[in-house]
């Protein structure tokens, strides 16, 4: 009778036969472009997920598979049953797969493979609104007039929530880290060791050196409380620098509000145009703690140094004198001092630009693949030992 690893896998190769990739859902944002790179290494594998635009399905090659809750008319009603997902995950059947790869930041990793199959779970956070940001959450739930609703229904399900994803965090064979924060994060919450491989950042576009001269400073991304772009705006302010203020969120209004004359803010801006803003300025602003911050990446890519505070993912590629700078407390006065002691002349474009190029895509592929070589190879030499 032959062994039924050989069913399973190619040992010579280290390849799986048959691959799933599962993701949360489909919107926008740093998590999804780790699925299109793993769906570059898997073009044939299905993508499961909770639900998805019609624009991610389609760089996704069709290749989508959702739940009942694609359907629903109200993407914030989606949004605020994570108990219903969570099920959706964990009755998946995919028994007929070798690999499945879970990409999750909530409940992708709910997922119940057989055992003979290999489960890879990149985590980019233990689920932000159980854990880490679980009180930010409550006061800013992000529903408008159902915040009330929402805030009542996390304070109910957050116990079982917790347990819920603490034990499906315990079910994959391994984990993947997408900084050294967040490995950290993952030991607090997960009680779980995690390998670091950073996201993949699209390098390319911010190649080359801007026509106009570097003035001011930039800061993007959403405009939601976390992210601290208020102490940019205030510091500026304070200082009269020039800041542009790229995006759009929640918090715009409130950021306007805040900003004195040396602020612009610019909404809805082009790939293009925001490249042209990282590669024109003297430093990006990157105020908030941030799991990894692929948008500050982007910004050395462009070769602007990017001023910090100082925790989170920053600290995997911010170095101080070389890249950037770090500043803390989180405070508009220390970020105020930074910008004071800032000097853009001691910083090589070239160099951060250089720096840069560890993050980006082809690599993140080349990490990723080793890391499941290995993982296979272990798997296959614990399940044949079992066979002893």
């Amino acid at each position: 009778m032959p062994s039924p690893l050989t069913t399973n896998y190619d040992l010579r190769s280290a390849k799986p036969k048959r691959v799933a990739i599962v993701h949360d859902w489909f919107v926008g944002g740093g998590a999804e472009r780790v699925v299109q790179e793993l769906h570059k290494m898997y073009p044939e594998a299905p993508i499961y997920t909770s639900y998805c635009t019609d624009g991610w399905r389609q760089k996704l090659d069709g290749k989508v598979i959702t739940s009942y809750m694609q359907h629903w008319p109200f993407s914030k009603v989606r949004k605020f049953l994570p108990p219903l997902r969570g099920l959706w995950f964990s009755r998946l059947d995919l028994s007929s797969y070798n690999l499945v790869i879970s990409s999750s930041g909530a409940e992708a990793k709910f997922i119940r493979p057989p055992a003979r199959t290999l489960h890879i779970s990149y985590i980019h956070a233990p689920t932000h609104y159980y854990w880490s940001r679980y009180n930010d959450y409550l006061e800013h739930p992000g529903f408008g007039k159902l915040d009330p609703l929402a805030r009542l229904g996390l304070k109910i399900l957050v116990g079982p929530m917790r347990r819920w994803d603490y034990k499906a965090a315990q079910r994959p064979d391994f984990l993947i880290a997408n900084s050294a924060y967040i490995k950290d994060q993952i030991k607090k919450y997960y009680n779980r060791d995690a390998v670091v491989i950073h996201p993949p950042v699209d390098i390319e576009r911010f190649r080359g050196e801007s026509s106009e001269p570097r003035r001011g400073f930039v800061t993007a991304g959403r405009q939601t409380p976390y992210k601290r772009i208020d102490l940019a705006v205030k510091a500026c302010s304070k200082l009269n620098l020039p800041l542009v203020v790229l995006g759009n969120g929640p918090d715009h209004g409130k950021l306007k509000r805040l900003a004195g004359k040396s602020i612009t803010f610019l909404r809805g801006k082009s790939d293009e145009e925001v490249a042209h803003y990282f590669k024109s300025s003297l430093a990006f602003i990157f105020p908030g703690v941030d799991d990894f911050g692929i948008v500050a990446v982007e910004a050395l890519a462009a070769g602007t140094p990017v001023i910090a505070y100082k925790d989170g993912g920053a600290l995997d590629y911010v170095r101080p004198g070389q890249t950037g700078l770090f500043f803390e407390p989180q405070t508009t006065e220390a970020l105020s001092q930074a910008l004071e002691k800032f000097n853009s002349q001691s910083f090589n474009h070239a160099s951060i630009a250089k720096a840069a190029e560890a993050f980006d895509a082809k690599h993140f592929r080349s990490t990723m693949q080793d890391f499941i070589k290995r993982c296979l190879a272990q798997k296959t030499s614990l399940r044949s030992g079992s066979l002893l």
